[in-house]
């Protein structure tokens, strides 16, 4: 088996870990009870965990190796699961389980993807790491929502998908070659975190790469629930969602080869779309349009999410590599608001105009990536 697959089984199962959560929201919510205000509290513990674990797990992949990071990592993000097949209906639990989750998925990301990227060919470390990263993502939600559907004891079998992964990921990449040495000193992100390009494109996109993906698969089957089939339907979005993400990313990587820093601006464009697409779907009531809409969304965040990999990939010295990562991956998360902001904004105003207000931001991002373009000469 190729070195870069053995790493990439552990992205793959820290996002699992990471995202198998999202259809259980309506376990919580609607099976045992608890107040839709408070299981939201408990799905964002996971970014509180995960913001400070990002800039930490890259400093320490600087001073013990990507290998060194990743073995403990896997071993925090089966705990971070056990505490929530243990946690029944207590909040406190709960919410503790997914404070570990951000924390393991935090320290994980990247020195994760730095590690892919560097027992990768030259111009296939972003794509790799991106698929890893979405397929835990995508197939954690799908796995779960089906599970949790259609077997007993929806509030543990679905967690129990996420310990076999694990255990097959550190078999896998626990002996997986270090490609990073343990050093001393400090690492300094001044250079790459500086330069026009990430300044004036990476920073405004990175937030709509997963902004786009909550919007599919956490806003709206909140607002167009599918009758019958609730949990598995919300699994469903967000495994089509992320595996459209998955899909994109060749196409992604062969448009970035051929013109440098452009896959940024199409992936705000499907992100656009997918907002209007998100108007009209819920204008006319059409559950029928939740699958394209995802896929939409989806190949947004493919795009972005590549995109972004790859500039920080040019941008970055190989000493840099992992903390540059970790800011964009901060950034990114940003996105994970898009919920709370949704629920805060459509208080006071129609949710499809909500939509519409959405794309008209994305569309001033498009042309501010766009002018980018031209000033730093890709387009010459």
């Amino acid at each position: 088996m190729r070195s870069w697959v053995r790493a990439a089984s552990a992205v793959v199962a820290v996002g699992w870990g990471a995202n198998q959560f999202s259809p259980l929201l309506i376990v919580y919510r609607d099976q045992d009870h608890l107040p839709s205000a408070l299981v939201t509290a408990v799905f964002g513990a996971y970014v509180v965990g995960l913001l400070p674990a990002l800039m930490v797990g890259a400093r320490l992949s600087a001073r013990l190796g990507r290998r060194g990071v990743m073995r403990p990592v896997l071993v925090l993000s089966a705990l971070a699961t056990v505490i929530l097949i243990f946690a029944g209906e207590s909040t406190w639990a709960l919410a503790a389980g997914r404070l570990v989750a951000g924390v393991a998925s935090g320290a994980a990301f990247g020195p994760g993807t730095a590690w892919i990227k560097e027992l990768s060919e030259d111009g296939a470390g972003a794509r790799r790491a991106a698929g890893a990263l979405s397929a835990g993502f995508g197939g954690g939600p799908l796995v779960a929502g089906a599970l949790a559907q259609w077997l007993p004891a929806p509030a543990v079998v679905p967690y129990l998908a996420h310990l076999v992964v694990v255990a097959v990921a550190a078999v896998l990449a626990w002996h997986a070659p270090e490609t990073s040495p343990p050093k001393t000193g400090p690492v300094r992100l001044r250079k790459a975190l500086r330069h026009p390009d990430f300044l004036r494109r990476v920073v405004p996109s990175a937030p709509l790469v997963f902004g786009a993906a909550t919007t599919s698969f956490a806003v709206l089957p909140s607002v167009l629930p599918v009758p019958g089939a609730p949990i598995a339907s919300s699994g469903a979005i967000a495994g089509l969602t992320l595996g459209s993400g998955l899909l994109v990313q060749p196409l992604a990587r062969r448009l970035e080869r051929r013109r440098a820093g452009s896959v940024l601006t199409y992936g705000l464009v499907l992100a656009g779309l997918g907002f209007l697409l998100s108007a009209l779907s819920v204008t006319l009531t059409a559950v029928i349009l939740l699958a394209p809409t995802a896929i939409v969304f989806g190949s947004g965040y493919g795009m972005l999410l590549v995109g972004g990999l790859s500039r920080v990939e040019a941008l970055a010295e190989a000493e840099e590599l992992a903390g540059v990562t970790a800011v964009f991956y901060c950034l990114a998360y940003v996105g994970f608001a898009a919920p709370y902001l949704f629920t805060a904004v459509t208080s006071v105003a129609p949710a499809a105009l909500v939509f519409v207000l959405a794309a008209g931001v994305v569309a001033v991002l498009v042309t501010v990536t766009a002018s980018s373009n031209r000033r730093v000469g890709y387009y010459e």
